[in-house]
C-alpha cells in the first residue's frame, strides 16, 4: 500500500443514501441535492440498507437490537449495523443576501457524482478592477457531521468574508462513516481544483471569474477541517495547482490524532494506514512539501486537541519547510469556541488575527 493514500483519488459512486438514525427529527430528504430520493417511511418498511466499500450500513425505522458495538464522541454503532449520529441533522439555512453585513451567498454544485457542493460568499461592493483574495473554507465536525449550509458555519464564514473582504468558498463534502475516509479529503481537493479552474477567468462561476485574485488564495478550516486543509496544502506542494498561488493556510484547533478520538478515526478510515496514516502523523518530509508560504495555527487552552496542535507547529518548524508558521493560543477557551459565539471577545480577536493574516501581503 502506498505511504500516501492522500494522493489517491477515489470517485466511486455514492451507493448509500439513507444510513443513520438521529436523536433529532429524521430528515425527510437526506440531502439538498434534488437527485436524492425521499425516504419512504411507510409502516411496512423495516430497514433501508446498503453497502459502502464492503461496510453494511442500515437505517432501522423501528426499534431493533439495542446492543451497542462501538461508542464514539459523535456517533454510536449498534450490533445490527445501525449508526446513530448524536448531533444530526445539522440545521441548514438557505443562501441569502445579508442586509447587515452586505455579504451575498449562493450555492453551487461542484460535482454531480460524487455529490460535492459549496456555498460561495461575496463581500459588499466588490469591483472587477480590484480583485479580492480567495478563501477556501473546510468545516469541521469530526469528519462525520456539520455542513457548509448550517447556521453556525454560514454565520462564521459570512463574518470572515465581511471583515477580511474576501471571496469565500465553503465546501460541502461527504461525511463519514457512511462515506468512509478518504471521501472528505478527495471532495475537498476536488473543490479546490474547481476553484482553481476559474484562474483564467473562464470557469463556471461568475463571482470567481470576476472578483477573485488567484495569486492570493488561502485555505482555512477548523478541527477536522484544519486537518483537511493541511492535506490540501500537502497535495498542492506535491501535485501542484496550476495558475494559482496558495499563500497561506489557517488551521483552527486541528486534529492530528493522539487522542481518544483515534478509535473513531480507525472506524471511519478502515482501509488505509491506521494511526500511522500521514494525514494524522505527517513526517518531516511531508511537512516540508506544504504548498503554501505561511501557516497560522490556533490552539485553545482547554481543548483536548491543544497538545497535537502545538506538536504540529513544532514539527513544521523543524521540518525544513521554507515558509513561516505562527501559533496563537486562545487562553481560557475550549474547542472551536469561536464557532459557537463569533462575537465574544476572544472570538473577535481570533477573527481579527485571521483577517490580518490574509491581508498582510
Amino acid at each position: 500500500m502506498s505511504k500516501h493514500p492522500i494522493l489517491r483519488s477515489t470517485t466511486s459512486p455514492l451507493l448509500c443514501k439513507t444510513m443513520y438514525l438521529s436523536k433529532q427529527l429524521l430528515p425527510r430528504t437526506i440531502s439538498k441535492f434534488p437527485s436524492f430520493p425521499i425516504l419512504n417511511l411507510a409502516s411496512n418498511v423495516r430497514y433501508c440498507s446498503s453497502t459502502v466499500q464492503d461496510r453494511k450500513i442500515v437505517l432501522a425505522v423501528g426499534s431493533t437490537n439495542p446492543e451497542i458495538a462501538h461508542e464514539f464522541r459523535f456517533f454510536r454503532v449498534y450490533k445490527d449495523g445501525r449508526i446513530e449520529k448524536f448531533r444530526w441533522p445539522p440545521q441548514k439555512i438557505p443562501p441569502s443576501d445579508d442586509p447587515i453585513t452586505g455579504v451575498k451567498s449562493r450555492d453551487v454544485v461542484i460535482s454531480a457524482e460524487p455529490q460535492i457542493a459549496a456555498r460561495i460568499f461575496l463581500p459588499p461592493t466588490p469591483y472587477p478592477t480590484r480583485k479580492l483574495p480567495v478563501l477556501l473554507y473546510v468545516h469541521g465536525g469530526g469528519f462525520s457531521f456539520e455542513s457548509a449550509f448550517s447556521t453556525q458555519i454560514d454565520r462564521y464564514v459570512r463574518k470572515l468574508v465581511a471583515e477580511a473582504n474576501v471571496v469565500a468558498v465553503s465546501v460541502e463534502y461527504r461525511l463519514a462513516p457512511e462515506h468512509p475516509i478518504p471521501a472528505c479529503y478527495d471532495d475537498s481537493w476536488a473543490a479546490l481544483q474547481w476553484v482553481a479552474s476559474h484562474a483564467k477567468g473562464n470557469g463556471p462561476d461568475p463571482w470567481l471569474n470576476n472578483y477573485a485574485d488567484f495569486r492570493r488564495l488561502f485555505l482555512a478550516g477548523d478541527s477536522a477541517g484544519g486537518n483537511i486543509c493541511h492535506t490540501l496544502a500537502y497535495r498542492v506542494g506535491s501535485i501542484g495547482l496550476p495558475w494559482v498561488r496558495v499563500v497561506g493556510a489557517v488551521l483552527g484547533h486541528p486534529y492530528f490524532g493522539g487522542t481518544d478520538d483515534d478509535k473513531m478515526w480507525l472506524y471511519m478510515c478502515p482501509t488505509n494506514g491506521g494511526l500511522d496514516d500521514p494525514r494524522l502523523k505527517p513526517d518531516a518530509g511531508d511537512l516540508a512539501r506544504l504548498g503554501c508560504e505561511r501557516v497560522l495555527v490556533f490552539v485553545a487552552e482547554k481543548d483536548h486537541l491543544s497538545g497535537v496542535g502545538r506538536a504540529y507547529y513544532e514539527e513544521l518548524k523543524k521540518s525544513g519547510w521554507g515558509g513561516t508558521v505562527e501559533i496563537v493560543e486562545n487562553e481560557g477557551e475550549d474547542h472551536c469556541f469561536h464557532l459557537d459565539d463569533p462575537t465574544c471577545q476572544n472570538a473577535v480577536a481570533l477573527i481579527g488575527k485571521i483577517v490580518s493574516f490574509i491581508n498582510q501581503d
